[in-house]
């Protein structure tokens, strides 16, 4: 039997999904989180019989008449695919806007049962919904549930099983409904005050009503964000989660690991390369990414507690009104959000913008927000270069947010982008967050990124330790300047130094960046811990003698906004639908990375130390040739721009 989930985005349909399968889908407070639909069997503890159960997951839809390409998506499914039942998930706080779509799905023939979802908030209002009522109006079954604690879902799942079994359709009135939406509307709104008894005036300001005059404030919001922010990398560098980090790198995979593996390859008489071949590369690279996984966990756990609180909806309208200045709505922030864990699926979250200019020009700025995968970089600068500090970690969301609006107002100006995109979003109520809910959330960022560090990066490491380890006619080298990597890596040093940086080392971590960006703070551990055998961990460690504390600071902005991995480029091209504008974004974002590089590095050198910083005099020459070709691009544009002007006008 094959059951679809199908309501409005906010409804609460991805965690029902989640809690009846077992899965761990993405859950937001916005439209557009799930893009398409997804298909799990049902969990043993709500299956009913010996029948396999399939459950699919539509993406959240406001009407059965496509507007947007998730609303296409869910319409297609059930009317090509005709599923057994479908469970329609209604926002019980916001019955009147769910209930229209729930009146279009009674009418296709299909058997329906309702979830009236969100018991919990109704509850808290003091609200009561005449469930008998309701049903009775709606021809069909009316289940109360509330999907985060699970309440209701099995009662729901042998109601939906018998109603599918037994091919009961829905006993709506058709004949009193009309095609225009604004008479069907005063038909939901019939349904809803014969079926609701409020127990508040809904014109009267209430808590969230107060909450968001502070936090969603046009001049106080977004300090606010910042000094939430600040506190969420403090919680998770500076308490248990940098701690336990601490005893990863260090002790772990620092000490313990490394010396059983060793001396256990000592014991059976393993080949000395191939024993290095596994402890200083397999073990040395994947330990230095997942030593701080502890550390990342605290901080998508303290991520998910603020999403499921409903705040992150509040920052996505706190930014519409600076995304309007640069040609984009707040439809744009939600695939920075959703990139924030992995720009891949922020990538993929983009395909949900309606105007095609603002749908690229996302795309191309959504690699900007850092990444689960770029956190390991960060951990490891901050550690090192910035331990009495905790402000490295939400300065860099505080640059992102200034690189997006500087590189939006620039793609506007060179393309001649004109966004016609309105941004609506129905804010959540605040809502104390699920233990539970982020836990899992954790849970599954940490598999992930124990999947990755085991299979993508494992490869890459040891790939590096034998680039490192041997010369192109694939003899041993005890001097790693001879070696493979060290030609590769010296091959790019050399456009480098404008920013700064020298040394071939840092040529190769920046490459190795590019397939995953792990790999710059595994690849930093195979080379410089294999040469030096000094932790590369530690503050004023081996890394100090590349880096200045300033030049430290640029080169991680330079991993952070040059163009992501090779699988968010995919997700790009796939977005994008065009190899020109694929060449296009990747070539901006590098532009932008090196240029954001070059000037931290060069300002930064002469302010804080008094001094030139390498590379000077070449990063003024760039600079001067950079701002000559950007001021004749954007001439280009508004000339371009005026000719089409005129063009429309004779029309």
């Amino acid at each position: 039997m094959k059951i679809a989930l199908a309501g409005n985005p906010n409804s609460g349909k991805t965690t029902l999904f989640n809690a009846i399968t077992g899965k761990t889908e993405y859950v937001g407070n916005w439209a557009g989180v799930t893009v398409e639909k997804k298909e799990a069997d049902l969990k043993k503890k709500y299956n009913v019989g010996k029948e396999l159960l399939r459950v699919v997951d539509l993406p959240g839809a406001y009407s059965i008449a496509p507007f947007t390409g998730e609303e296409a998506i869910a319409r297609d499914f059930i009317l090509d695919e005709s599923p057994d039942v479908i469970i329609n998930i209604v926002d019980g706080a916001n019955l009147s806007r769910s209930l229209f779509f729930t009146t279009q799905l009674l009418e296709i023939g299909v058997p329906v049962v309702i979830a009236l979802n969100k018991g919990d908030i109704i509850d808290k209002r003091g609200d009561r919904v005449d469930i008998t009522s309701l049903s009775n109006q709606l021809g069909c079954p009316v289940i109360s549930t509330t999907a985060v604690s699970e309440k209701g879902l099995i009662e729901l799942i042998k109601t939906a099983v018998a109603t599918g079994k037994e091919r009961i359709n829905p006993a709506f009135d058709k004949t009193k409904n009309s095609t225009t939406d604004t008479e069907r509307q005063k038909i939901v709104d019939l349904i809803v005050k014969n079926s609701v008894i409020k127990s508040r005036d809904a014109s009267k300001v209430n808590l969230s009503d107060r909450i968001d005059r502070i936090v969603a404030h046009k001049i106080w919001g977004l300090p606010i964000f910042f000094m939430i922010m600040w506190a969420v990398y403090a919680l998770s560098i500076e308490g248990i989660g940098g701690r336990l980090s601490e005893y990863f790198n260090e002790t772990l995979f620092g000490e313990i690991i490394p010396n059983a593996v060793g001396t256990f390859f000592e014991r059976i008489n393993v080949n000395p390369v191939l024993q290095s071949l596994i402890v200083d590369g397999a073990l040395g690279g994947v330990g230095a990414v997942v030593g701080f996984l502890p550390l990342i966990m605290v901080l998508f756990f303290l991520l998910a507690l603020l999403e499921d609180s409903g705040y992150m909806s509040r920052v996505a309208v706190l930014m519409d009104r600076y995304f309007k200045k640069i040609g984009l709505s707040g439809k744009s922030i939600i695939p920075m959000i959703v990139g924030s864990g992995c720009s891949i699926p922020g990538v993929m979250a983009t395909r949900t913008i309606e105007d095609v200019n603002e749908r690229r020009m996302t795309t191309i700025l959504t690699p900007f927000v850092p990444c689960g995968a770029k956190l390991p970089i960060i951990a490891l600068f901050s550690v090192v270069f910035f331990p009495e500090a905790s402000w490295v970690g939400p300065s860099v969301y505080i640059l992102a947010i200034a690189v997006i609006i500087v590189s939006g107002k620039l793609l506007k100006r060179l393309f001649i982008w004109d966004s016609t995109s309105h941004f609506i979003l129905e804010l959540p109520e605040y809502k104390i967050p699920s233990l539970k809910h982020a836990f899992v959330q954790m849970i599954d960022k940490a598999k992930g990124f124990v999947y990755k560090a085991t299979t993508i990066i494992l490869v890459m490491n040891t790939l590096v330790w034998f680039m490192q380890a041997y010369s192109w006619n694939l003899q041993a080298v005890e001097d790693q300047s001879l070696s493979i990597l060290a030609s590769v890596g010296s091959g790019i040093a050399p456009f480098l130094i404008p920013l700064g940086f020298v040394g071939w080392q840092l040529g190769a971590a920046a490459i190795t960046g590019f397939v995953a960006k792990e790999n710059v703070v595994a690849t930093f551990a195979i080379l410089l811990v294999v040469a030096s055998e000094d932790a590369l961990h530690m503050p004023g460690g081996v890394l100090t003698q590349f880096f200045t504390p300033v030049t430290a600071y640029a080169y991680l902005a330079f991993n952070l906004f040059t163009p992501p991995c090779f699988a968010a480029i995919g997700a790009m091209n796939s977005e994008m639908g065009s190899g020109k504008w694929l060449l296009r974004g990747v070539g901006f974002q590098l532009g932008v990375g090196f240029t954001l590089a070059m000037l931290i590095s060069q300002i930064g050198t002469l302010v804080f130390y008094g001094e030139f910083a390498t590379g000077f005099v070449p990063a003024v020459v760039i600079a001067v040739l950079m701002t000559v070709f950007l001021v004749y691009s954007i001439r280009k544009a508004d000339v371009k721009r005026q000719i089409m002007e005129l063009a429309e006008e004779e029309m």
